[in-house]
């Protein structure tokens, strides 16, 4: 059975601070068209579940439409997380996830209904250790992999310069670390910095 890992897109979630909140609503009715109704959204590409394209922290990085899909889907591990304030290569050593490409980090119980002020970051030696891992994507359940504040982005930097992909704002609060089968496939859209993803995992 496969397991929705997605923030649902709702008017009102939480959202980047100045960025563009997420709305949805109906451009046209059925009672206006005669025969169906059409529906328009407006929202960054950063609110909720999402994967970040390189081009997102440099200009000259690829955009998401990009990047090969292949790395979004197949086998990966979740990893609890919680209570670690800074997730470094030495704490993930613990664990045993080599030969799995995909890492996803658990750091909280639930997803807020607010946007958080503090968050659990990735620190800069974590990258290279994804990569002799054999890793390619690394997943949170945060709005950034970096402090909320940085502006050098050091683990985005990081983990671009040793090939792991990023994806943020997952909800794992209902799921048990182990290995699982991932989709995570982002929308294919033209020059984006980003993109939303429908995440789902089934257990292994």
């Amino acid at each position: 059975m496969w397991i929705d890992i997605t923030q649902t897109m709702k008017t009102g979630m939480p959202n980047w601070p100045g960025d563009t909140a997420f709305s949805f609503g109906l451009a046209y009715t059925k009672q206006q068209t005669g025969s169906v109704n059409i529906g328009k959204i407006e929202t960054s590409l950063h609110t909720g579940t999402h994967a970040d394209a390189p081009f997102h922290f440099n200009n000259s990085a690829p955009t998401i439409e990009q990047l090969d899909v292949n790395t979004f889907i197949g086998d990966c591990v979740v990893i609890d997380c919680r209570g670690v304030e800074v997730i470094t290569a030495s704490f993930l050593q613990s664990f045993d996830f080599h030969g799995v490409a995909r890492v996803l980090l658990k750091t909280v119980d639930a997803i807020s209904e607010q946007f958080p002020e503090v968050i659990p970051v990735i620190a800069a030696d974590v990258a290279s250790f994804l990569k002799h891992c054999g890793v390619v994507l690394l997943g949170v359940d945060n709005p950034s992999v970096d402090m909320l504040t940085s502006k050098e982005l050091a683990a985005h930097h990081a983990l671009y310069e040793h090939y792991v992909q990023i994806i943020e704002g997952l909800d794992l609060s209902q799921i048990e670390p182990g290995l699982y089968d991932l989709i995570c496939l982002p929308l294919k859209i033209e020059g984006a910095d980003g993109a939303p993803v429908r995440a789902v995992i089934r257990k292994k």
